[in-house]
């Protein structure tokens, strides 16, 4: 039986990100020199695995980014070109071990984050690294920014002892998943909810419920799984968002996880939160 104690892929602590030394610059300058000082590895646009799925380090050569201590060992990235598409990282994600997932997904994020984001918002001004990476300060105006967090709600509908799954155009051949959508401007997490689902599928839901979140660094999004009863079973698709969407079975998700021969539909990837809803709710 599944565990339900265990939290989604990239979830977790990882590092000790030792906040009180982001504003002391000289302190970071040290430590940056330090024979145990690290730097993180990239590999065409992506933080470069070892053969057993670890993060990869080498001596700080350029450490524009604080990333925190691994034990004692302060440990740093680089600023550089991440790739543009999150599936060039899928095959990366079947063998990323997961204790180093989330630090995988702070760097990744991270890094994204600092070439998206050279110039002041408020005044167009070019800004300068602060705080080890984790702000930029305008020189001009003295705006400071900091890394956003995109949150996103995906969901599971439930109608007597079914789930609702969709798949979108860009999916692998048979994969369903859940449903998700971006929080607007003043929603909650339950009204976000509510909406995706009447938007993209037509049916209204209530008992709305947060499970567990995974922060999902493509480019950098707070997922919030979280589960709805719906009222009816009647779907309205909107095919703009989905190519499809049905009612699976408890027995028929059961096959999807298990990888059965006969099974109605290839479920999300092991990395996913999708995939740890259907899990825990399979073992529910």
């Amino acid at each position: 039986m599944t565990d339900l104690r265990l939290e989604p892929f990239f979830s977790g602590a990882g590092l000790d990100r030792a906040d009180a030394l982001r504003a002391d610059e000289a302190a970071l300058r040290e430590l940056a020199a330090g024979a145990a000082a690290r730097q993180l590895k990239w590999h065409e646009g992506l933080p470069e695995l070892t053969p057993d799925g670890r993060l990869d380090w080498d001596s700080a050569s350029k450490p524009e980014l604080f990333l925190g201590f691994d034990g004692d060992a302060p440990c740093f990235c680089a600023i550089g070109p991440v790739v543009p598409d999150a599936r060039a990282a899928f095959p990366l994600m079947a063998i990323l071990h997961p204790e180093d997932a989330p630090l995988f997904a702070a760097a990744l994020s991270l890094s994204r984050w600092h070439g998206r984001h050279r110039f002041c918002a408020s005044c167009g001004h070019s800004t300068d690294i602060v705080r080890g990476g984790w702000s930029r300060r305008c020189p001009a105006c003295s705006a400071e920014h900091f890394p956003r967090v995109d949150p996103v709600v995906i969901m599971l509908a439930e109608h007597e002892d079914r789930l609702l799954l969709g798949r979108q155009p860009q999916y692998p051949p048979g994969r369903y998943s859940a449903l998700a959508g971006f929080v607007e401007v003043g929603e909650n997490l339950e009204a976000a909810v509510a909406r995706e689902l009447f938007e993209e599928a037509g049916i209204r839901v209530r008992g709305v419920r947060y499970l567990a979140s995974q922060p999902w660094p493509f480019p950098s999004s707070l997922m919030f799984g979280c589960h709805a009863e719906a009222e009816s079973d009647e779907l309205k698709i909107d095919h703009a968002e989905l190519e499809d969407a049905r009612w699976f079975t408890r027995a028929e998700v059961a096959g999807a996880l298990s990888e059965a021969a006969d099974a109605p539909f290839e479920p999300p990837p092991k990395a996913a939160i999708a995939r740890t809803l259907l899990e825990r709710w399979l073992a529910s």
